[in-house]
């Protein structure tokens, strides 16, 4: 296995998502985001991959992790474990994009090297949260502060 990084949004109380969807709309973190991952191996969850529908798009190969059959260009996994051993047998950096229980099983592997957070300066109500990173990726190499009309924000980029 090769290393990966994890790249997430969350709020201060770590809420990552509600009712299938991101509790905001910041234009620069999903840019961000697209810019980040284009070209690379996503990992994802089911309910990721079938909510971002253009997942697929500016290069990135997609691997979804799920007990079920994935169609179209995604490729599939039964675990995290298969899905991480089949983006490491392509060629690119690897990102872990969510969800919950991807992240959960995700943080914790020792090939996880890298965390992108966008941290969002609110407590947001949410029913999916990113765990807690805090005693993991404890060096911090890059920051920068943003904000928009509704939201204050920071991005983050953390190592082991």
């Amino acid at each position: 296995m090769r290393p990966f990084n994890l790249i997430v949004a969350c709020a201060e109380n770590r809420a990552i998502g509600r009712a299938g969807r991101l509790p905001w709309r910041i234009a620069e973190d999903r840019d961000f985001f697209f810019a980040k991952t284009a070209g690379a191996i996503v990992v994802m969850g089911r309910v990721g991959f079938d909510t971002w529908p253009g997942a697929v798009a500016d290069g990135r190969r997609v691997v979804v992790v799920s007990s079920e059959p994935v169609s179209g260009p995604a490729l599939g996994a039964a675990t995290l474990t298969a899905a991480l051993a089949t983006a490491a047998a392509l060629p690119g950096e690897i990102y872990i994009c969510g969800g919950q229980r991807i992240y959960e099983e995700a943080i914790v592997q020792p090939e996880a090297a890298r965390l992108y957070l966008t941290l969002v300066h609110a407590e947001v109500a949410g029913d999916r949260f990113f765990p807690d990173w805090t005693g993991i990726f404890t060096r911090e190499v890059a920051r920068r502060e943003g904000s928009d009309a509704n939201w204050k924000y920071t991005f983050l980029t953390l190592e082991r």
